[in-house]
């Protein structure tokens, strides 16, 4: 029979990528299972087909020469799979996936867990930022069995279950199925004498010091990753990484809205007519501001560049004040009266009066 264009059997373009090939030839591996397909000699041929094109359209050199050659370009390297042994052993990562199972002896380590610490902060160390020490409980490995997990004096031993591969195998149809010793529980390996410290596990819980650095201008909600101070892995896997979870504490002097920083300016009603020059709080001291003539209740006033820094960036948010015009509720007889002939009036000459009357009254 003659061979059909690899590109057809795995129903892809010529300018597949990677990963395209891979979905179309698990698709395929798939659909002609051979048992899903028992006894049928025509899906074992194409099972084999889409193994013999997928090899050589995966790698980049085989794929360059069928490309320019077809065929003949790739004969030496195409058509060896004889049965499905030989294509798990030469597509571990595709059947791994498939059947759940890795094709590599002994048990494989596995990277260590994150952590989480919850950090608390006043406002000014999140606007200045801070280098902070955390206590951090974890586990490490054992310093009484160096993480072995047996007694001193003693090693783990080989699973003779399993010869220590951490996997039993079992023929089912067409194919062989690898699932956990159920001896070992997959790590290939058993101790008959723990360690008194650990237990057997390898690992002990310690507690250690740990500095932190907070930038300036963090907000509520920051996740800081500190990488590898996260649980130790097993069997020399990596370890996890430590996320620091900010929360920064309120500051009555003002209401922060991401880098931006907002407060109050109270005045009188004399000082919003005739205009006013004053200080308001600032992150790095009081702030001269002027209060414009006429200023309405409401008015947003902005300082730039005096709110919270952007991590890691020169830039800083802005400083905006909110006007806020305060109403007299307790007048004189004299500020009564002023104020009503001024209202008949409508002459704003009379408010040269009233501030006179007001500021008298404030003194």
């Amino acid at each position: 029979m003659s061979k059909r264009d690899y590109y057809e059997v795995l129903g892809v373009s010529r300018n597949a990528t990677e990963d395209e090939l891979k979905k179309a030839y698990r698709k395929l591996a798939m659909k002609y299972h051979p048992d899903h397909n028992p006894g049928d000699a025509q899906a074992e041929q194409k099972f084999k087909e889409a193994a013999e094109a997928y090899d050589v359209l995966r790698d980049e050199n085989k794929r360059a020469r069928y490309d320019r050659f077809g065929f003949a370009g790739v004969q030496e390297g195409a058509g060896g799979f004889n049965n499905a042994d030989d294509i798990f052993s030469h597509f571990e990562d595709i059947f791994g996936d498939l059947f759940g199972f890795s094709g590599a002896g002994g048990s494989r380590g596995t990277r260590g867990a994150d952590l989480r610490y919850n950090l608390t902060i006043r406002f000014d160390q999140a606007a200045e930022g801070d280098t902070i020490t955390l206590s951090l409980p974890r586990h490490i490995t054992c310093p009484e069995c160096s993480g072995t997990g047996a007694a001193p004096g003693t090693h783990p031993e080989t699973c003779r279950h399993c010869n220590g591969t951490g996997q039993v195998r079992r023929s089912q149809g067409f194919f062989q199925i690898a699932t956990p010793c159920p001896i070992c529980h997959g790590e290939g390996q058993f101790i008959r004498k723990p360690c008194p410290r650990c237990k057997g596990d390898g690992l002990v819980v310690d507690t250690r010091k740990l500095e932190v650095h907070v930038p300036a201008g963090v907000d509520t909600g920051v996740r800081l990753r500190v990488r590898g101070e996260g649980e130790p892995g097993t069997h020399g896997a990596p370890p996890g990484d430590l996320y620091v979870v900010i929360t920064v504490e309120p500051d009555e002097r003002w209401r922060r809205e991401g880098q931006d920083l907002y407060c109050t300016a109270s005045v009188s009603f004399a000082q919003a007519a005739l205009g006013h020059k004053m200080e308001v709080p600032g992150l790095k001291g009081l702030i001269p501001i002027e209060i414009p003539k006429g200023v309405q209740s409401g008015t947003i006033l902005r300082c730039p560049g005096e709110g919270m820094p952007y991590p890691g960036r020169a830039r800083r948010g802005d400083l905006l004040v909110e006007v806020k015009v305060v109403t007299p509720t307790h007048l004189t007889q004299r500020q009564e009266e002023l104020l009503k002939e001024f209202e008949a009036s409508g002459d704003e000459t009379f408010i040269d009066k009233l501030k006179d009357v007001f500021t008298r009254k404030k003194s």
